[in-house]
């Protein structure tokens, strides 16, 4: 089966994620309760969500503790892959690089969080989503 057919019999998950960075320019990943691999944090638009911004801020105040500085989000990409976490689901992915303010800790669904040198992750498992289509992109 080709790539086009999977994606075509695919079930789509859209979602909004984040680039967080840090001083030293590496990026942040987190790991849900799980889940073998790591991600971008963010996730799934609520009901009552305005838009793309207000998902991640809700999203990061819920999963990281943390506050998404206003006026920071930057539109990165679109990018979609298989869904790491669902077999059978494809994931769509609207990414915005952001700054948060506040300590960052693991909670809610977040099991462990990680920073990584976006152009050297080593041998961390890496969600196909972030590791060939946003990671690339932070070089």
């Amino acid at each position: 089966m080709d790539a086009s057919t999977t994606h075509d019999t695919a079930k789509l998950i859209r979602i909004v994620a984040a680039v967080i960075r840090d001083e030293a320019g590496r990026t942040l990943l987190v790991r849900k309760r799980g889940a073998a691999v790591f991600q971008q944090p963010g996730g799934k638009r609520d009901a009552g969500d305005a838009d793309d911004v207000a998902t991640l801020a809700r999203e990061l105040r819920e999963e990281l503790g943390c506050a998404m500085v206003e006026g920071s989000a930057r539109f990165l990409c679109r990018a979609s892959a298989p869904a790491a976490n669902e077999h059978g689901h494809l994931v769509e992915a609207e990414v915005y690089e952001v700054r948060v303010s506040g300590p960052l800790r693991a909670q809610a669904e977040i099991e462990e969080l990680r920073w990584i040198d976006p152009r050297a992750p080593g041998a961390l498992s890496i969600a196909v989503l972030s590791r060939d289509h946003i990671l690339p992109r932070l070089g």
